[in-house]
């Protein structure tokens, strides 16, 4: 049975290219400033990543997905468990492991990423989801965070 959440609305029009991986490294969440307002703060946090050349890539996520992964940054735990805790345990469940995530994709300023999991004789699977879920869900279970050069190249700051 297909559901609706299958397929986001914008895949047909992406285009498959090569990857080409590097890992980074969280460096840690800022939160946005418009120079040009008084008040400064436009509600938007920069999650700030690196990888081993040193190019950094800045990701702008909402407050919900920043106080989760500034919790997983903190090894801070909940005292009930918030919805990636809630994925976490269910991907544990389930028998898979969290082998890797990897933004694949920026298109029309939106960054995409994928959940790589494996399941002991059964086929890994990829599951598409925003950047920000996934590296929370990563860093959550020490998975390894990539990004493809592609994406490095066109939205990196040095």
């Amino acid at each position: 049975m297909s559901s609706p959440y299958d397929e986001t609305s914008e895949n047909e029009n992406r285009q498959p290219r090569a990857l080409e991986e590097k890992r980074v490294e969280v460096l840690g969440l800022w939160e946005a400033r418009d120079t040009t307002d008084p008040e400064g703060l436009i509600g938007e946090v920069v999650l700030l990543l690196r990888d081993t050349r040193g190019r950094r890539l800045q990701v702008h996520i909402g407050a919900f997905e920043s106080m989760a992964i500034h919790n997983a940054l903190q090894k801070e735990a909940p005292e009930r468990p918030l919805t990636h805790d809630l994925l976490r345990n269910l991907i544990e469940k389930l028998g898979a492991v969290l082998e890797r995530v990897v933004i694949d994709d920026l298109w029309q300023g939106t960054f995409y990423a994928k959940l790589h999991l494996t399941r002991e004789k059964a086929p890994s699977l990829e599951i598409d989801c925003r950047p920000s879920d996934a590296i929370a869900l990563a860093l959550r279970v020490s998975a390894p965070i990539f990004v493809a050069e592609h994406v490095l190249v066109e939205a990196t700051q040095d």
